[in-house]
C-alpha cells in the first residue's frame, strides 16, 4: 500500500466507531520526508472539531518546548503526528478517555514503514512510552522523562504538555532547565538538512 493510500484507509477507519461519542475523525498527518515523530495521547474536542493537531493550549506549549514555529510544526515534510488514538476517545470523569487501545497496533506499524527519514520520536505521556519502552520504562513517568538521555537517539519521553499539568511542571522545575534545552537542540539538529 502506497502513503496516500494509506492515509485513505485511516481516514476510512471505523473500528472503534461504537465506542466513540462524537463518532470517528482520524487525525493524523505524515509524509514520506518527515523527520520527527510526535506520538500524543488522543485528540480533545477541539482537534476533533478542527481537525488540526495539537490545535490547543497543549499545543501551544509543546512548540515551544520543540522550540518550532506553527509554520514548521505543521510541515509534515518536517513534522509527523500520529498519536495513540486517532479520534476523540470521549469523555470520562476526570477528564478525556485514554486512547482508544486498537489505533496503535491497527496503524502504526504500516505509518512507520512510511517514514524512512525519521530521525526521532517525541513519546508525549504514558499511554505512547508504555507502547513504546515497555519493559525499558522507568517505574514512573517522571523517572522515563527525567532519563530521557536513556532512550536517544531514538526516543525522547516527554510528559504531556497540557495545561492541567501545571502543578507537576512546578514540582519540576529540572525539566525546564535541563529536558527542553536539549529537546530544542535536537530538534533543530534533526531538522538541519545533512
Amino acid at each position: 500500500m502506497n502513503i496516500n493510500d494509506l492515509k485513505i484507509s485511516i481516514e476510512a477507519c471505523r473500528i472503534c466507531e461504537q465506542h466513540l461519542a462524537l463518532g470517528p475523525r482520524p487525525v493524523v498527518r505524515f509524509a514520506q520526508n518527515s523527520r520527527i515523530l510526535v506520538i500524543g495521547q488522543a485528540p480533545g474536542t477541539k482537534v476533533h472539531n478542527s481537525g488540526i493537531p495539537w490545535d490547543d493550549a497543549s499545543g501551544k506549549r509543546l512548540r515551544a518546548w520543540m522550540g518550532l514555529s506553527e509554520e514548521d510544526f505543521y510541515n509534515e515534510e518536517k513534522i509527523a503526528i500520529v498519536p495513540m488514538g486517532f479520534c476523540y476517545p470521549g469523555r470520562g470523569k476526570s477528564g478525556d478517555l485514554p486512547p482508544r487501545p486498537e489505533c496503535a497496533p491497527q496503524w502504526h506499524q504500516s505509518i512507520l514503514d512510511h517514514l524512512p527519514n525519521l530521525r526521532l520520536t517525541l513519546l508525549i505521556g504514558q499511554y505512547a512510552q508504555k507502547y513504546y519502552l515497555q519493559s525499558q520504562r522507568k517505574t514512573t513517568l517522571t523517572q522515563t522523562v527525567q532519563n530521557f538521555e536513556a532512550y536517544l537517539p531514538e526516543f525522547f519521553p516527554l510528559v504531556h504538555p497540557s495545561p492541567r499539568n501545571q502543578i507537576w511542571m512546578k514540582k519540576n522545575p529540572w525539566f525546564e532547565t535541563r529536558v527542553v534545552p536539549k529537546l530544542q537542540e535536537i530538534v533543530k539538529d534533526c531538522l538541519t538538512d545533512r
